[in-house]
């Protein structure tokens, strides 16, 4: 590149990126074409004479975002920054990242799931108040018991179908049973069946993923004894959906406990048109790689270090 092109190409950029011209202006002051205008800015940025910066948090999260997404072939990534910010605080983040991205893309569908968990209830709260009469929400796993009722799937369902001014079924079933031959009546019973068909038939939705060995809110209401971790660990359990446990490679572990769990099988998770996951943590990350590998989510909602870890 000899003296007067590279000179060319400093007053070209510079018009283009401090003056804020027009390619086309620039092309009419200077006397040429606009095409000519357009490979000068693009020598600029190839021989580091323009370097381009975003100065703003978000140029990183963003960055995550398109990594995710053609790592794992995601409809959407969305990646929320965790530095400074307690847990409780990402996962409010998190709640309404997914809760903005539900509200744009809801348009005109008939049905959505929720399942539950402590990330869920933040999405549900951060929801805003709308109207999608035409919509009915549906729980995907059952929701009964004493315990953290707030973050149960009924509940769930029943406020985020106040906040969009609409209806939804109830799952009279705790998420887990004691044994095969009393989920057997529960599923076969009208109203239970009627609730796992719809589920099964949603449009979109929204589902938390846990890790049954570390901060897990199935521990904490009692679902999980000593004995089921230790037998979930040597059954290769890394993570679950909707309380259906699964290994490394994202198949479902043969294990007893996944019998016994009332709402969609996790296979029935794949055939969902739309499924949205949101997660906090980075003791998580090996189970979020392995539901990612796989492909039951679309859209991922993930806070940035979590992500950094699954990339």
């Amino acid at each position: 590149m000899n003296w007067d092109e590279r000179r060319q190409i400093v007053k070209v950029s510079t018009l283009y990126y401090f003056e804020g011209m027009t390619q086309a202006e620039i092309a009419k002051k200077i006397g040429v074409s606009r095409p000519l205008i357009s490979k000068l800015l693009n020598k600029a940025r190839e021989h580091g004479i323009v370097e381009i910066y975003i100065k703003d948090e978000n140029a990183h999260t963003v960055e995550l975002e398109n990594r995710l997404e053609k790592k794992y072939g995601l409809k959407e990534a969305i990646v929320v920054p965790s530095a400074g910010r307690s847990p409780e605080m990402v996962k409010h983040s998190l709640g309404k990242a997914a809760s903005v991205y539900v509200s744009k893309n809801i348009g005109d569908k008939k049905s959505l799931g929720i399942s539950w968990g402590t990330t869920l209830a933040k999405f549900v709260e951060e929801y805003p108040y709308e109207t999608h009469q035409e919509l009915k929400v549906i729980p995907l796993v059952g929701g009964m018991g004493r315990k953290l009722v707030e973050v149960h799937s009924n509940l769930l369902a029943y406020q985020l179908a106040q906040k969009m001014n609409t209806t939804c079924s109830y799952l009279y079933a705790p998420a887990m049973v004691e044994n095969e031959e009393l989920k057997k009546r529960l599923v076969e019973s009208e109203d239970i069946s009627m609730v796992l068909e719809e589920g099964r038939n949603v449009n979109m939705a929204v589902v938390g993923m846990g890790t049954p060995f570390e901060q897990s809110t199935m521990t904490t209401m009692d679902y999980l004894k000593e004995d089921h971790l230790k037998a979930l660990k040597e059954a290769g359990a890394v993570g679950d959906i909707g309380s259906r446990f699964f290994d490394q490679h994202g198949q479902q572990i043969k294990h007893p406990l996944n019998d016994m769990v009332i709402g969609l099988d996790i296979e029935e998770y794949k055939k969902i048109p739309e499924l949205i996951g949101i997660v906090e943590g980075t003791h998580k990350a090996e189970g979020i790689k392995a539901a990612l590998k796989g492909g039951y989510l679309n859209v991922l909602v993930i806070d940035d270090k979590t992500a950094s870890l699954i990339l």
